[in-house]
């Protein structure tokens, strides 16, 4: 009861406040818990002062979680409030950075619920939820038949965010070219590649990597002074939301000149400072704007670090390790890396300062999932969720004024690039045996090993999912006792496992995971198990 007065004494306070506070929201790209020094702390080798301002004035949430441990699914639940597995196939697109849409435009969106609630919204930086390119030919877009001299048909503007200003997918992935309110920037008739993978595709003539970051921090800044000068003037001006979306730290590791030597790590630590800088550049813009006693500034990372980023600007696989021989874990304390069902893939960095509501220097441990930005924003907007919206959101708006109170999430379904995961309370079960994803790039157990280790011990084919449902197939950890995932439990304590899967089953069906009515997913089946063929073999 004292929870729900708390609950109800924000919503009443927010909603009937003279004005409603500005939300800019940063999501860096393959950022590590451990690369950040406020998090990391004795992990950490890199200076991160953006962050560390952010966390002295604010909230470091220190149990934040992405559902999913790589770019795209984490972005459509971000931007959606619901499971990206919930959702039916994309439209057609091409490689990369020509994918097509990962979701309609009828769908309720940041962009639409924060304009439909009175925000002036902008969208800068890294979008990767698929566009409707113009083509040549009609076809779907591919990086041989868009027209660049024609607009995007569907882009952020359709989503409801008034400015915008992105690169389609990451920075090592092409068409390598700016968009702006749906028109492409400059002339896009080059052939570019860049060092981590030398994906050679279209680009813009005067489109660099080392020059991105200094683009989207700048067209940041610019924007949040444009509001500043509009509520100078009109005083009813109403509020902004900006979402800017970082390409970095993720390959290309480029850091701009004036970051390059910077850090006793290389190259990428030089670029993770420069990560950091933008989100100082943003605390000074709202400064300078004298805007931020009514802003409310979260940054976070999209999942952990990739195991081939490190001092070697080519995609390497394991070189990240190679920089825990000069004390730095990018992971911080965790286990695994991008991809995997473990820690170091989903557990992220997550700080939010919100003057005369968070208190300074706190920290919160409880459970709560980037996905819960749209429901947060809801509450702190005086927005009244439909049933089919944000199905899987949960508000975080109480633990930003009482870091310490009790969370409204009690579990939350993340998953790795093969491998669903449930986690509850402290405890996480990995419906898969090993990383959960193909380990190529440096994560262990392989899937496939693992796999095979599994049916070996297991013996026989498993004829069910109710087979797989049990050790030697998942995995089950204490989280509050063994932090680093290294004592599998499930054989222990098969009734745990077997409440966790239920859950699962049970927020699968019901198509959303937070109180409501009852919904239908976009998928007729959704399996819990990312199962080889060899497994289900006589």
């Amino acid at each position: 009861m004292v929870f729900a007065g708390v609950l109800l004494f924000a919503s009443t306070c927010f909603a009937a406040s003279a004005r409603r506070p500005n939300i800019v929201f940063i999501l860096a790209d393959d950022l590590g818990y451990g690369d950040v020094n406020c998090f990391g702390q004795s992990y950490c080798r890199i200076a991160t002062p953006g962050f560390d301002r952010l966390a002295r004035e604010g909230v470091r949430f220190q149990d934040a979680h992405v559902n999913a441990s790589v770019c795209v699914p984490t972005r459509m639940a971000i931007m959606t409030g619901r499971y990206p597995w919930r959702f039916g196939d994309p439209s057609p697109g091409g490689p990369w950075g020509f994918l097509g849409l990962r979701f309609p435009t009828t769908q309720h969106t940041l962009g639409r619920m924060m304009s439909d609630a009175g925000y002036r919204t902008a969208y800068v930086g890294k979008w990767h939820l698929g566009t409707q390119m113009a083509t040549k030919d009609q076809q779907p877009q591919t990086a041989e038949n868009v027209d660049f001299t024609r607009p995007l048909q569907i882009g952020p503007p359709q989503f409801q965010f008034a400015e915008s200003y992105i690169l389609p997918g990451s920075l090592d992935m092409f068409p390598y070219a700016f968009v702006h309110n749906n028109r492409w920037v400059g002339d896009v008739t080059a052939q570019k590649g860049w060092s981590a993978f030398n994906r050679v595709g279209p680009a813009a003539t005067d489109f660099e990597d080392t020059k991105v970051l200094d683009t989207l921090a700048t067209r940041a800044e610019h924007y949040i002074a444009a509001q500043g000068q509009a509520t100078q003037q009109d005083a009813d001006a109403p509020p902004f939301f900006l979402y800017l979306a970082l390409t970095a730290p993720h390959t290309p590791v480029s850091p701009s000149d004036k970051f390059s030597g910077r850090s006793a790590l290389g190259v990428y630590g030089d670029f993770v400072m420069e990560t950091d800088d933008c989100v100082a550049r943003v605390l000074t813009a709202l400064d300078r704007a004298k805007l931020t006693e009514n802003t409310l500034v979260i940054a976070s990372s999209d999942h952990g670090a990739a195991a081939y980023a490190g001092a070697n600007r080519k995609a390497t696989p394991g070189q990240n390790q190679l920089m825990q021989q000069q004390g730095h874990y990018s992971c911080g304390p965790y286990r695994g890396y991008k991809f995997s069902v473990y820690e170091g893939g989903l557990r992220v960095p997550m700080v939010a300062r919100w003057p005369g509501v968070t208190p300074a220097n706190a920290s919160c441990h409880r459970l709560v999932g980037l996905i819960d930005l749209m429901a947060t924003l809801a509450e702190i907007a005086d927005v009244k969720l439909d049933a089919n919206q944000a199905v899987d959101s949960i508000s975080f708006l109480p633990l930003l004024q009482h870091p310490a109170a009790e969370g409204r999430r009690s579990s939350m379904l993340m998953q790795g690039s093969a491998g669903h995961v449930v986690r509850s309370g402290d405890w996480k079960l990995a419906l898969c045996p090993g990383s959960g994803c193909d380990g190529r790039f440096g994560n262990t157990p392989r899937r496939v090993d693992a796999w095979r280790a599994a049916r070996k011990t297991f013996g026989r084919a498993p004829k069910s999912e109710e087979d797989l449902a049990q050790a030697p197939f998942v995995q089950l950890f204490n989280l509050k006792d063994d932090p680093g995932e290294s004592r599998n439990l499930a054989a222990e304590h098969p009734d745990r496992v077997r409440e966790l899967y239920r859950l699962f089953q049970n927020q699968v069906a019901a198509g959303r995971s937070n109180p409501g009515t009852q919904q239908p997913n976009d998928r007729e089946e959704i399996g819990a198990f990312f199962t080889p063929a060899f497994v289900l073999a006589p």
